[in-house]
């Protein structure tokens, strides 16, 4: 992280400014004239009027990712050729990583220091790991009768059409976008209306990098129209969505009312985070409880929303939580002091306290929080919220609330810690701390997600792949493992 005070980045906010065109097959479309305002969470400022995409814009995106993928040199470079490609966006992702960093935290309201750490680490180390994979990748030849030869090969599969939140706006745009142009694929990417502008800034510098016009588009627009749009397009061949499980069932629904597009759909979460009596260390288990759940203002599908904590340790973890969460900065995003910054927007602060009221009128007992901050600043912000007494049935412990609310729900064996984890319709990911190896294998075993957590929370690399069970989705993102999602086998049998 760069040694930039506080002051620098406000004096660097007071200029910034990002295009709010299209990106269609190579340059910036201003689209049909119509645009929607980019409003920072930060402190309710206009940021931008960005280009509103309807169907016309994504039938041009498309047309030219279909052109670049029918005739276009993309698919057809050699392997190694899209791999220096790739190393080249993420060289220049690092070049601008600052402008990045601050586009991101204005228009989501993350710490900016969070931005430039982690969001804009991740982005470019997925850029740098699928360019490195390119050439690497191989196909199979099995065993035959002596008469014939047979070949199993990988093929890019089209036209991905990728949708994407706004939680982590590059990172998971990259998670898509790496594996899919490293397999051969064009892509079309509809960034959230809450927060384009990084998206659309990725778009420029891929095709600054050398990518050929055509193999990434970037449209602005909102769900209904634009994402809709794409998930009809018959030109579309694959569709790969980050989201809420709600607008995935509506992808599904376009797949099958166009033609049969393949969807990949990493969905919501309401992850349990199990700490037992013989975990190594409580006191970093609950500090990495509290961090988990109030990192990136709990704007996570994988946040530790609910602490399944054993009886005889619930009152010492709880404490050690609340304490946490009332010495925590909330804060302006451009100031490195800052520890949680403003949800991303009016709206979704109201759906969160909507939440923390029913948790009230529910029963649960409020320990910290619950109520905005900062009201001055004309921003999103939410003190760090902690409920205890909460039972299974109600809302708080069932619905994924997507901000920095932790519900708190006790139990007494590990057959009810595993049965009160697996009692959602949720399958993302679960952690849980225990010093014993055969519980721990057990538990994890038992425990219907699609990441398990041991000891720690929200670990890992580009090397393991990331999605869910049940409705959290299917597919999953990073690893070698990604590239299943835009490839297509094809056996060839040749009888000689």
């Amino acid at each position: 992280m760069p040694d930039i005070t506080h002051e620098e980045w406000l004096r660097r906010a007071e200029s910034w400014k990002v295009s709010g065109a299209h990106h269609i097959d190579g340059a910036d479309e201003p689209g049909n004239g119509a645009t929607f305002t980019v409003v920072s969470p930060r402190d309710g400022r206009i940021l931008a009027e960005v280009a509103d995409g309807g169907t016309a814009e994504v039938d041009a995106a498309v047309a030219a990712a279909r052109r670049a993928f029918d005739t276009g040199p993309w698919p057809r470079l050699a392997p190694a050729e899209r791999g220096r490609v790739l190393l080249r966006i993420a060289d220049l992702l690092e070049e601008r990583r600052d402008e990045l960093a601050l586009t991101v935290s204005l228009e989501m309201g993350k710490p900016v220091t969070e931005a430039h750490a982690i969001e804009l680490r991740a982005v470019i180390a997925t850029f740098r790991w699928y360019g490195q994979l390119a050439d690497k990748l191989t196909d199979e030849s099995p065993h035959t009768p002596q008469d014939a030869l047979a070949l199993v090969t990988r093929e890019a599969t089209g036209v991905v059409g990728a949708v994407v939140p706004w939680n982590f706006p590059l990172t998971l745009a990259g998670w898509k976008v790496a594996p899919a142009l490293a397999a051969g694929c064009t892509v079309v990417l509809k960034p959230s209306e809450n927060s384009p502008l990084s998206a659309l800034l990725l778009g420029r510098i891929a095709t600054e990098a050398g990518l050929p016009p055509g193999a990434l588009n970037v449209v602005a627009g909102n769900g209904p129209v634009a994402g809709r749009a794409l998930g009809l397009h018959p030109d579309v061949d694959v569709l790969a969505f980050t989201g809420s499980t709600a607008v995935g069932r509506h992808f599904l629904h376009y797949s099958a009312d166009s033609n049969i597009k393949r969807v990949w759909l990493e969905l919501g979460g309401k992850s349990p985070n199990i700490i037992l009596p013989d975990a190594p260390d409580l006191a970093k288990a609950a500090a990495t409880a509290a961090w988990g759940i109030f990192f990136n203002q709990g704007e996570m599908c994988t946040a530790p929303s609910r602490l399944l904590v054993h009886s005889s340790v619930a009152d010492q973890v709880t404490d050690a939580i609340v304490a946490r969460a009332d010495a925590l900065r909330v804060g302006d995003p451009l100031d490195p002091a800052t520890e949680m910054g403003a949800l991303v927007s009016s709206e979704h602060l109201g759906r969160v306290l909507d939440h923390v009221g029913t948790g009230l009128a529910e029963g649960a007992r409020l320990r910290a929080g619950g109520e905005r901050t900062l009201t001055e600043t004309g921003g999103s912000y939410l003190r760090p919220t902690v409920f205890d007494r909460v039972e299974p049935g109600m809302r708080l412990s069932r619905e994924e609330i997507f901000g920095p609310v932790l519900s708190v729900l006790t139990f007494d064996d590990l057959d009810e810690a595993v049965a009160l984890a697996n009692a959602t319709e949720y399958g993302l990911a679960a952690g849980l701390w225990t010093s014993d190896l055969s519980t721990a294998h057990r538990i994890s075993r038992a425990l219907k997600a699609g990441t398990v957590w041991v000891n720690c929370y929200e670990e890992g690399d580009l090397g393991v792949p990331f999605g869910g069970m049940k409705q959290s989705g299917n597919g999953r993102d990073k690893s070698v493992h990604a590239l299943e999602k835009y490839t297509e086998l094809k056996t060839t049998w040749i009888q000689l």
